[in-house]
């Protein structure tokens, strides 16, 4: 079965999770809480996992961040974040851009 762009927006869209940038350590976490971050985290910083892989282009297009998706992968918490096959699949093939489509933060 071939893994159409839409599947992996789709898989994108079912990511679980919070991300937030932890001030002191300089690097962000994954919590699946939003209550879960504590003092270390700003609230403004802290965004659904569904929308810190999206990338603001210009005006409604955003990109589908690589870079984004591996720093959740490298949490090691791939079930609980809903990492599945066509986001993997995705992060692997460099070889092709960018996915960039138009939409709106939720």
């Amino acid at each position: 079965m071939a893994i159409t762009s839409q599947d992996i927006c789709n898989a994108a869209d079912q990511l679980k999770g919070f991300v937030g940038f932890h001030g002191k350590r300089g690097t962000h976490i994954v919590r699946f809480s939003e209550d879960a971050f504590g003092m270390d985290v700003a609230d403004a910083s802290i965004t659904p996992c569904c929308e810190f892989v999206w990338r603001p282009e210009a005006g409604q297009r955003m990109a589908l961040c690589r870079a984004r998706l591996a720093l959740l992968l490298g949490q090691h918490v791939d079930d609980r974040l809903n990492i599945g096959e066509p986001l993997r699949l995705y992060l692997h093939r460099t070889d092709l851009p960018e996915i960039v489509a138009e939409r709106r933060l939720r």
